[in-house]
């Protein structure tokens, strides 16, 4: 390997917006995250719904009249 070449790795202090914090190593001293293991919807099981102009509600009133649709269908 090339010398001089490699940032300095240092001990990084890594705090989440859900309050979690942890150390790890990298090239700034403190780093601010949206998500960690503690609140990432992968981890936790939890899922979290951002809705920005609605669109959460209008799919699901767009699905229960497809729903309404299917079963009057079979009937």
């Amino acid at each position: 390997m090339k010398q001089g070449i490699h940032p300095d790795y240092k001990i990084t202090n890594v705090t989440c917006s859900c309050g979690n914090t942890f150390t790890t190593r990298g090239t700034s001293g403190e780093l601010h995250v949206e998500l960690c293991n503690n609140c990432h919807p992968f981890y936790t099981g939890k899922q979290k719904l951002v809705d920005s102009g609605g669109r959460v509600e209008r799919y699901k009133q767009r699905y229960a009249k497809s729903q309404k649709a299917a079963t009057e269908k079979k009937s």
